[in-house]
């Protein structure tokens, strides 16, 4: 099966399913519907296309099953050399540094202090907890920046090893997300501290909080492979992700409530994941409620969506990186 008929596949599914949807989908599942057609559009299509890209997975698996599972045997075979990668990254990063990985602790917390006076002080949000809220959205939203601007340079940064040794390039955007990933875990202890500090109650929702990490682990990890892929043939991605980096923190709600924004603003906010992710994330820290399916479908959506491009990027322009770096 080629790829062509992957696509219509992928393309018959969404709309079958979007039809379906339209007229069978309950509100318990979907929602409150916007009186926005368009909005009510997306909404469908968005769940019909999440589904349709679970089956195509699975279709993958069913009649690629012996190509997945040679990759799968790849990254096994590398295992070790991602495990050194990753730790080189990792004590690279705090050499010299008198505190050490003590930064990973302190780095978050001081930001937080920071932002939390500021803004307590000069605006008197309207927010509970304001510390935790800001932490748990300075959370989310510094490890999806710096693992995918760490692995968009994944490529480029490494050419001498690939110029010298056959490696996988897959491999070292998946390498650096694991390396902001093992940041994010000593940034979650400083979390929890600032959350036992405030007074924050415990709630048994929080047990789930491996799912948005996962969601956002896995949307990071596909944007990874599609900006590291961009990087070797257009220097100048470095440079607009940054500027688009800073336009999709102030789409993010870190240091303002959702509710003071207008509709027109919401719909617009409503179309980027992190916001889905952090309001995950924070629905389980400070409310205490496990989102529904339809906010899953929506953070699934968005990862599957990521990662479907990014691999198909990276398996078929990675022969000819070595031509560019």
């Amino acid at each position: 099966m080629t790829k062509k008929h992957f696509a219509v596949i992928s393309f018959v599914l969404a709309v079958l399913f979007s039809i379906l949807f339209w007229f069978y989908l309950p509100m318990q599942v979907a929602g409150l519907r916007p009186g926005n057609i368009f909005m009510q559009l997306f909404y469908v299509g968005f769940i019909a296309a999440t589904v349709s890209m679970i089956f195509v997975f699975a279709l993958v698996w069913i009649i690629k099953r012996e190509y997945v599972k040679r990759q799968i045997d790849t990254l096994k075979h590398f295992r070790y050399l991602i495990y050194f990668m990753v730790k080189r990254d990792f004590v690279t990063r705090y050499r010299r540094s008198v505190l050490g990985v003590l930064w990973s602790l302190l780095n978050p917390l001081l930001n937080m202090i920071v932002l939390s006076m500021v803004f307590s002080f000069l605006f008197e949000p309207d927010i509970n907890n304001f510390p935790v809220y800001v932490f748990s959205g300075q959370l989310i939203f510094n490890f999806f920046s710096e693992s995918t601007s760490n692995a968009m340079m994944s490529i480029v940064g490494n050419a001498g090893t690939i110029k010298k040794l056959y490696v996988p390039k897959y491999i070292f955007p998946i390498t650096r997300v694991l390396s902001s990933t093992v940041n994010l875990g000593f940034s979650f202890i400083a979390f929890l501290l600032v959350f036992v500090a405030t007074g924050e109650s415990f709630k048994w929702a929080m047990l789930l909080i491996p799912i948005p990490v996962l969601y956002v682990f896995v949307f990071a990890l596909g944007a990874g492979m599609i900006l590291s892929a961009l990087a070797v043939f257009f220097r100048d991605i470095t440079y607009v992700y940054t500027v688009g980096l800073t336009m999709l923190m102030f789409l993010t709600p870190i240091l303002y409530p959702v509710a003071i924004l207008p509709a027109r603003v919401f719909h617009l906010v409503h179309l980027n994941p992190l916001f889905h992710y952090v309001g995950y994330f924070r629905a389980l820290v400070l409310e205490g409620t496990v989102p529904g399916l339809w906010e899953n479908i929506i953070c699934l959506g968005f990862a599957l969506a990521a990662l479907g491009v990014g691999l198909y990027v990276k398996m078929a322009q990675q022969d000819k990186y070595i031509l560019y770096i």
